[in-house]
């Protein structure tokens, strides 16, 4: 028998898996990115297994990494559904989540401007990101859209730094840590993702955790990493107030902010308004680079 969820979305990145050592192994159409990717689907199939072996019926996996288009699903379980590329909504990039229950978060990051393993908040150009005084991780921004889907965060992985501010942030949540002080060549692949599959496994008996939905008002600070003359030229160009290097937002909810902080990180106006078009050349840049990788590596998973 299954614990209480039976249907799983699983939202996957590639700073905290355990094929991930430095920037390049983030970076992509790179050798490092490809040996990365393989190990990330490594990880995450582990997981599958073991949440089937549970009992789960469904699971969604979507794969939120640079282009979106990291994982193998060759190499992942079957009856998984593996959810490339970027969506327009209903809830911004990651699309329709269906009838998940519950969220299990694996490879993931801390929040922009602190000092886990390669931290950022959706891009390396935001040099600080705080909200209401603190800094914001990217956990926070997809448990909060996915909330009103009644979706309950349930699990976390990334390095220690991103594991303290997961739990810190959303009450009850399991987290399980990488250490990636210890090196490529030290780190144990085998035993930790054999506990990552047996933590995620034992994290659909929570029965605390609720849908995230932190209240407002929020007030964001971002701090670009390129200066006060691109904070300005962003601010100007989405009407967002600007002190020297920080663009300043306001608002009473979370995913308005997710939104703003999408238009700061990524689009113009324009692009915006040709959102459709820009999603399907950007998920075809996506699907070449995964073929690129098919075709760089030979390796028998």
């Amino acid at each position: 028998m299954s614990g209480r969820f039976e249907r799983i979305l699983i939202i996957a990145d590639i700073e905290g898996s355990s094929g991930c050592w430095n920037r390049r192994a983030s970076s992509f159409m790179t050798r490092e990115w490809s040996r990365a990717c393989v190990e990330m689907t490594r990880d995450v199939n582990a997981v599958v297994q073991a949440l089937f072996n549970s009992g789960v019926e469904h699971i969604q996996i979507k794969d939120f990494h640079r282009t979106g288009y990291n994982l193998l699903p060759e190499k992942i379980d079957g009856r998984t559904d593996v959810n490339h590329g970027y969506h327009n909504g209903p809830v911004p990039g990651i699309g329709d989540p269906g009838r998940a229950e519950g969220i299990l978060f694996t490879g993931m990051h801390a929040a922009s401007g602190t000092d886990g393993f390669l931290a950022h908040t959706l891009t390396s150009r935001i040099a600080q990101l705080r909200v209401n005084g603190k800094p914001l991780s990217e956990i926070e921004l997809f448990a909060a859209c996915l909330a009103p889907f009644g979706l309950k965060p349930l699990f976390f992985t990334g390095c220690p730094v991103a594991c303290e501010q997961a739990a810190e942030a959303i009450e009850n949540l399991a987290v399980y840590p990488i250490d990636k002080m210890v090196g490529r060549q030290r780190f144990d692949v085998v035993t930790w993702r054999s506990g990552l599959a047996m933590a995620a496994a034992a994290a659909l008996e929570n029965d605390l955790t609720r849908p995230y939905q932190p209240s407002g008002p929020f007030r964001a600070l971002v701090k670009m990493r390129d200066g006060e003359a691109v904070a300005r030229k962003i601010s100007h160009r989405w009407k967002l107030d600007c002190r020297q290097d920080e663009i300043l937002i306001n608002t009473g909810d979370m995913q308005e902010l997710f939104m703003q902080l999408i238009r700061i990180c990524y689009l113009t106006p324009l692009v915006e308004k040709m959102l459709p078009l820009g999603l399907a050349a950007y998920n075809l840049w996506g699907r070449f680079g995964l073929a690129w990788t098919r075709r760089q590596i030979r390796y028998d998973v």
